[in-house]
């Protein structure tokens, strides 16, 4: 459970559910302890839709840049705690990106929630995810200042991921050692270094960590725990084919909100005229 002198985080692949699923996903999220959600694979979709009405009724604050495009992808960040928008923003694909600022004891702290376009063989899908890597990585902001976490679904593996898959490229590969260099460090790898866990597993058996989380330099001595939860990928309801991520600091947020529980929240009202 969390306590007033920690800031959770957890980042969840929706995978743009049916009006269904996000009842069930709702009822999850509702139940878990984290302060702050990062929702990734959103879409301007009805059940989507319905997640942000209801979190937005029980007082959560929402960010939610719905994609325009028809089949685009994108976050929403949910939080328990007061919110306004970080300066962070990827120009191509914009969506993918959202950033929020919550304020603590040790000052502002960035939460950053990527959620990186997938490929195919196919040229068209293999130039739109280069491209958005390379100006996402551009813009990261220097992890040895600030005090910030960027995380989600990064659809890239670690270099030495175990097993090694052939038709990840170089760029792929660019993408994670970015964030080194840029002076942050792997949550999980920090806390575990040779675990072998997967956030996402194909039809074969063949194991995937796209999920990560990165903390800036002022961040890593605060890091408590960072770990998948895999019960909505493997549970019984199947809620998302992606596991969940959960990262725990050492910080105490200043600014909580006074929320309800969502899954009770009404509906907004259409109007009439």
């Amino acid at each position: 459970m969390t306590s007033p002198s920690t800031l959770d985080v957890l980042t969840f692949n929706l995978n743009n559910p049916s009006r269904q699923r996000a009842e069930r996903q709702l009822a999850c999220l509702a139940a878990r302890p984290e302060q702050v959600y990062v929702l990734t694979e959103t879409a301007d979709s009805a059940g989507c839709a319905f997640l942000e009405e209801r979190f937005t009724a029980a007082g959560y604050s929402v960010a939610f840049p719905r994609p325009e495009q028809r089949g685009e992808r994108g976050v929403m960040v949910v939080s328990r705690l007061a919110t306004r928008p970080a300066p962070f923003a990827v120009g191509y694909l914009p969506h993918r990106a959202v950033a929020v600022a919550v304020d603590t004891d040790r000052g502002p702290l960035d939460v950053i929630g990527l959620y990186v376009p997938s490929r195919d063989a196919s040229p068209e899908k293999r130039e739109r995810k280069e491209r958005w890597l390379r100006e996402c990585a551009a813009v990261l902001p220097d992890g040895r200042t600030g005090a910030r976490v960027v995380l989600g679904d990064f659809n890239v593996l670690e270099p030495d991921h175990t097993p090694r898959y052939r038709f990840f490229a170089p760029f792929e590969y660019d993408f994670y050692g970015a964030f080194g260099r840029a002076g942050y460090t792997d949550a999980f790898r920090a806390l575990h270094a040779d675990a072998l866990e997967y956030s996402w597993v194909g039809k074969t058996g063949d194991g995937y960590r796209y999920d990560h989380a990165h903390v800036s330099a002022g961040l890593s001595g605060a890091l408590l725990g960072c770990s998948y939860v895999h019960e909505p990928r493997t549970g019984p309801d199947r809620l998302t084919d992606h596991s969940a991520l959960t990262v725990r600091l050492a910080v105490t947020a200043s600014v909580p909100l006074s929320v309800t529980d969502p899954t009770r929240a009404e509906e907004p009202v259409p109007a009439l005229f």
